[in-house]
């Protein structure tokens, strides 16, 4: 399967995990927050 080269920049996944957290959020809301999460590259050194 070929890889994918876009990324979520680190702005709009910061806002992403906001969404998630918050539990006022609608689930089409929450499913479009994860998605852009796994497309966001990793975090290492955590």
């Amino acid at each position: 399967m070929p890889k994918n080269p876009k990324q979520t920049s680190a702005k709009a996944a910061k806002a992403a995990s906001k969404v998630l957290r918050d539990g006022r959020t609608s689930k089409a809301s929450k499913t479009a927050a994860g998605s852009a999460l796994a497309q966001s590259p990793k975090r290492r050194g955590r």
